[in-house]
């Protein structure tokens, strides 16, 4: 039986969508894996080019409140960024939550290459993180 993920970040527009891929391409066999925001807003652009280079298609997700987990149980709640672990609603039947920072790619100024860039490098970081998960 697949365990129950729920990554969480703020708006669900980036780390979460990068991270909820990620775990369902590199480990779908052991898990079924949802993510969603505490202000949702649209997925960003920059998310998914940076995961077609590697072969992960995010292109039809969709940005989602954690409100439409609400009555779902979760063996793992990651959150991935600090204010949605601040902000998170506690749910009951919620497993275990795991938190982990991941700096924002989307607030990266500078040159469109600038942005990429930082989209990957924390596509990379979260990539990295979850071949670890859960952690010990």
């Amino acid at each position: 039986m697949k365990k129950t993920v729920l990554i969480l970040c703020t708006g669900n527009s980036a780390r979460s969508q990068m991270a909820e891929g990620l775990l369902r391409h590199d480990a779908g066999d052991r898990f079924e894996v949802s993510s969603a925001g505490t202000r949702p807003s649209p997925i960003r652009p920059e998310a998914i080019q940076v995961m077609q280079e590697i072969g992960v298609d995010i292109s039809g997700h969709r940005s989602k409140s954690v409100d439409e987990f609400a009555t779902r149980d979760f063996d793992y709640v990651l959150t991935v960024c600090d204010n949605a672990n601040e902000s998170c609603p506690i749910y009951p039947g919620h497993g275990t939550r795991i938190h982990h920072n991941f700096e924002d790619p989307g607030a990266t100024a500078g040159s469109n290459e600038e942005r990429l860039a930082a989209f990957r490098r924390i596509r990379d970081q979260i990539r990295e993180y979850l071949r670890g998960f859960p952690p010990s």
